[in-house]
């Protein structure tokens, strides 16, 4: 692959399933990419570091997230590994990277793979066409989890968090929405590319305001629609119409709720990717926990952790104009589906008895 630029990925394996998933996905990436494209710096970080040292995120791991082209992280997260207020450390590592790298876009796609049964049996591939395919753009950096650390707890009598909404947090979320709805093929159900505003528009004010900053930046995207949810009422259209989405913003505690949801719909976190992405920086990871019940015992799935990978590698190309790079995703992603499709080879989250390292190596097969 000489000739083409070579990245450097900051890559923290982290806790419990999280070595296991991050080899993998080296692995399978290295194995798309070729010799010499991706160089993947191991550093740091998360709920084991801290109990051995004091620091889930040591400065050398900030500094290397933060000046090397992309940061992979596996997972972060042990039973008992908590701070003296007693909250987890493990959520610690990738919420001090959101902030320090200002990764304001917390995207979670949620497409239905060949060869993995949703449980809206309605939208399995070959149903009269219909499928799921769309992404989730999280708020990542305010909401109601600005207060995280700062919410009011009276005499243990009243407990208070404020929920933040500022223009410039809302715009440019809402502005990274459009664009990406701009650059996809449109809602599987009419072609239509559309952005979806999720809110409570009908109840709070910081929601209306939210809804209404996502219109001015819709004068920017004449050529997509733009189209409204509230909170609750879109639980259900997720279900019962899924292929009417494309892209759809939400606040900080929605679209973690409703991300989630779309997940169950697709086959579960085990193969659900995402990345956090702000205006410098992207750190992308499954969006699974650490499960550390089943960690070294080499039952994890690692789908998530590779998907998450090919979102890195088309936020590379994309950022550094490298279409080699966005071919090198698709064939990763078109080697994960036909595994998937074929049948032999079913991940223990979806209920079969293939092992991390079986999935990664008939992978690396297809990849082949």
């Amino acid at each position: 692959m000489s000739g083409h630029p070579s990245y450097r990925i900051a890559t923290i394996e982290g806790d419990g399933i999280g070595p296991e998933v991050t080899r993998s996905a080296m692995a399978v990436l290295a194995e798309a990419c070729g010799a010499g494209r991706l160089d993947f710096v191991m550093v740091p970080g998360g709920a084991g570091h801290y109990q051995a040292s004091g620091e889930v995120l040591p400065e050398e791991t900030l500094k290397a997230c933060r000046e090397l082209d992309a940061t992979l992280h596996g997972a972060a997260g042990l039973p008992g590994a908590t701070y003296p207020d007693g909250t987890e450390v493990g959520n610690e590592l990738h919420l001090q990277l959101r902030f320090k790298l200002d990764l304001y876009a917390n995207v979670r796609p949620i497409k239905l793979l060949k060869g993995v049964r949703s449980p809206l049996r309605d939208f399995d591939a070959g149903n009269a066409g219909r499928g799921i395919d769309y992404v989730i753009v999280r708020e990542n950096t305010e909401g109601l989890y600005a207060s995280r650390g700062a919410g009011v707890l009276l005499r243990g009598e009243v407990a208070s968090d404020s929920l933040v909404v500022t223009r410039k947090g809302t715009s440019r979320v809402a502005r990274f929405a459009f664009d990406l709805a701009s650059k996809r093929g449109g809602a599987l159900s009419d072609g239509k590319q559309r952005m979806t505003v999720c809110d409570k528009a009908n109840i709070l004010r910081s929601y209306a305001f939210f809804r209404s900053v996502c219109e001015e930046v819709h004068a920017e995207f004449p050529g997509v629609e733009i189209d409204y949810a509230y909170a609750d009422a879109i639980t259900v259209h997720l279900l019962k119409r899924p292929d009417f989405y494309d892209v759809i913003v939400a606040e900080n505690m929605f679209g973690d709720i409703i991300s989630d949801l779309g997940a169950a719909t697709v086959g579960g976190m085990g193969i659900s990717p995402s990345g956090e992405i702000g205006d410098g920086h992207g750190l992308f990871q499954g969006a699974h926990g650490s499960a550390p019940d089943i960690a070294g015992r080499d039952l994890a799935s690692p789908v998530a952790a590779i998907l998450s990978g090919v979102m890195m590698l088309r936020w590379l190309a994309d950022r550094h104009g490298d279409p080699a790079l966005g071919k090198d995703a698709d064939r990763v992603e078109r080697a994960v589906e036909s595994v998937l499709e074929a049948g032999d080879f079913v991940p223990t989250d979806l209920g079969g008895k293939t092992r991390c390292s079986e999935m990664t190596q008939a992978i690396l097969g297809a990849l082949a």
